[in-house]
């Protein structure tokens, strides 16, 4: 078990380096979780350096938010917790903030997920959660009840929040959630008017390629 364990510690702490390294969140910024068990999480700490994250400072947490390790928690660990509530296929949970996903968050525009099938395949529906003050159960709640209707979440006035089966999954979704937003903006800013969107039928044509019709 803690072979298994250190290694698992040691691919949240990886991406998180991975995260930081690609600019998708800063130093003190972001975090991480994975469901080890049934009962337990893996977590980012609070107060550390993203950038040079080590296995060994990452927190093991009960899903009813008990503290397993010596660890600050992460400010979002309950959000955290109430996504896996929310959602019991959900293994894994990437919350960041990229420039320019981030800077939609902001705005009242929305990212286009339309304009190439790969985006389209990879996020499916985008949701937009309402503003709420950071590590608070209230921002926890909105997040987690929008996080029953989509994998990809855009946190109004904060940052985005991506889910999947696998850190993989989730840290995928999240990168090309900050593609899809840079396209927007282009396509937007210098393509108004010019830009081919996928239609109804290209849609469910890739929604049934992915298996979610």
């Amino acid at each position: 078990m803690d072979k298994k364990l250190n290694a698992c510690r040691e691919e949240v702490a990886y991406f998180m380096r991975r995260l930081y390294d690609q600019g998708l969140t800063t130093t003190s910024g972001g975090n991480l979780s994975v469901r080890f068990s049934e009962d337990e999480i893996l977590i980012t700490p609070s107060a550390s350096d993203k950038g040079r994250m080590k296995g060994a400072e990452i927190g093991i947490m009960d899903i009813s938010g008990k503290i397993l390790s010596k660890f600050k928690p992460s400010i979002e660990s309950s959000m955290h917790l109430k996504i896996y509530a929310a959602r019991p296929d959900v293994k894994a949970i990437v919350h960041a903030h990229p420039v320019v996903a981030s800077t939609f968050a902001a705005t009242n525009a929305q990212i286009n997920c339309r304009l190439l099938a790969e985006s389209y395949a990879i996020l499916g529906k985008l949701e937009y959660a309402p503003y709420r003050l950071m590590g608070t159960e209230g921002l926890a709640d909105v997040v987690a009840k929008t996080a029953k209707y989509a994998n990809c979440i855009i946190m109004k006035n904060h940052g985005v929040l991506a889910v999947g089966k696998s850190l993989l999954e989730a840290f995928d979704r999240l990168e090309v959630l900050e593609t899809c937003a840079k396209m927007t903006l282009i396509s937007e800013s210098f393509f108004k008017g010019r830009t081919r969107l996928l239609g109804k039928e290209e849609l469910v044509d890739i929604d049934r390629l992915m298996g979610r019709i």
